[in-house]
């Protein structure tokens, strides 16, 4: 297992063992952001996606979606879409 120093949880955490995006920011992310800390976007990005009801093939919501992925991943900020309540079981 290969580690890194993630910018949310520190040193010796599980890397992403692919480059998640592209460019640029794809190696920025790769560098410092573990396995845990990606996991954790994928389930914001999905419920970005859900509640907003985007299309990843629109380069509108697409722009949205990595502008709020910077922000969660390198900004720390909470990221759920404006109004979201989980569902009460």
């Amino acid at each position: 297992m290969t580690t890194i120093n993630c910018i949310k949880y520190g040193a010796d955490q599980e890397a992403i063992p692919y480059t998640p995006y592209p460019g640029e920011l794809g190696q920025k992310i790769h560098q410092n952001v573990s396995l845990k800390l990606w996991q954790e976007w994928l389930a914001q990005q999905t419920m970005i996606i859900n509640e907003n009801h985007f299309s990843p093939i629109d380069p509108d919501h697409r722009k949205i979606i990595e502008e709020k992925m910077v922000a969660f991943l390198f900004e720390g900020e909470d990221v759920k879409p404006q109004g979201y309540a989980p569902d009460e079981d």
